[in-house]
């Protein structure tokens, strides 16, 4: 869950389990040392009594207080040290002509393989095959459509080989690279709406799953959305049996706890994947900040990029961009109205 720190109580109890993702949130002091620390400080537990809470560094330097020598609470902590040397090699990753060596990418950091390997998926929620990959499926998609030809685009994505290229196309592109460079002609997307307590709802999805769940109140320009989301598609009319696939839709819509077990087939890049299945993580009921979201996904300073993967989130509810307020509890923009975000809201702390 996301580390929310509103009392001090929660300061204590992140102090006590020396939580890394609380670092950044508040410094703690001690008064019988006049030295104030990280809540992740590997220094001695101090006693309750004794220790006053700040927001700031700052903060408790006006008190008198001196920073601690050993988890230097006024400098880059240990989090962003690694943050900033995964960076540093996604930039490596995505320069490369062909996916690094782990040991090369482990020494441009100063790490050992083990520990960068461990620090990256930490850090991305991926290892570093799984981003260069990841990289490579965005390059490609970029690229097929206005190559001259497949093997072009093929080198161009980064595939050194043809069989790796072939192996992974599918899972990459949801169809075979010439269908995809002719404009998906061949993809088929089936697709049916209904209604809901929130108006209407359309719900697409392709042999690997829901692809779609689109909120609105005319039915007609659900369907024309949908259209533009995937303009080279077949749309073909849900039978009997996605009819019950909506059912469920509209199940989780109207009763929030049952939850949704469908597969989902989610296009995305590796940091929006990252930021919708921090979503995922937000429990029912629950609301976090995009500062937050940015803080779990590792990434700090990209709420603004955070609020952006919201935005372009194609299935509503079952992926609950709708949980994420501004740090002040404002509602913010929704994709599909700022009012269906407020009732999904106040549904699901009813539930």
């Amino acid at each position: 869950m996301l580390t929310v720190m509103p009392n001090d109580e929660a300061r204590w109890a992140a102090l006590e389990m020396r939580d890394r993702s609380a670092d950044g949130t508040f410094v703690y002091a001690v008064h019988t040392t006049g030295i104030y620390c990280r809540p992740s400080c590997a220094a001695r537990r101090p006693r309750p009594e004794n220790v006053a809470f700040y927001a700031t560094c700052e903060a408790a330097e006006d008190d008198g207080f001196r920073p601690c020598l050993r988890c230097r609470p006024n400098g880059p902590s240990r989090q962003e040290k690694e943050t900033e040397a995964v960076i540093a090699a996604c930039r490596l990753i995505e320069a490369a002509e062909s996916p690094p060596a782990l040991a090369d990418l482990a020494k441009a950091a100063g790490l050992s393989r083990y520990h960068f390997h461990r620090v990256f998926k930490t850090v991305t929620g991926l290892t570093p095959k799984a981003y260069a990959a990841a990289h490579r499926a965005r390059r490609l998609r970029e690229t097929l459509p206005d190559a001259e030809t497949v093997t072009s685009a093929m080198y161009d994505a980064g595939f050194n080989s043809s069989g790796r290229f072939y192996a992974a196309a599918s899972g990459v592109l949801g169809m075979v690279p010439a269908d995809f460079r002719k404009g998906g002609t061949r993809t088929r997307i089936h697709f049916a709406a209904g209604e809901c307590s929130l108006g209407s709802i359309i719900v697409g999805a392709t042999g690997k799953g829901i692809c779609a769940i689109l909120l609105g109140d005319d039915p007609d320009q659900l369907a024309r959305d949908l259209q533009d989301q995937f303009p080279h598609a077949e749309l073909v009319g849900g039978d009997g049996d996605f009819e019950v696939v909506i059912a469920n839709v509209v199940g989780l819509v109207e009763q929030p706890k049952v939850g949704l077990d469908l597969p989902l087939d989610i296009q995305g890049t590796a940091f929006q994947q990252r930021v919708w299945q921090a979503l995922r993580e937000i429990g029912v009921g629950r609301t976090a900040s995009y500062s937050q979201i940015a803080a779990r996904i590792g990434r700090p300073k990209a709420a603004r990029a955070v609020a952006q993967a919201c935005a372009a989130n194609p299935i509503a509810v079952a992926i609950p961009c709708h949980r994420v307020v501004r740090t002040d509890g404002d509602l913010s923009g929704y994709r599909w109205g700022v009012e269906r975000k407020w009732e999904l809201l106040e549904r699901e702390k009813a539930a």
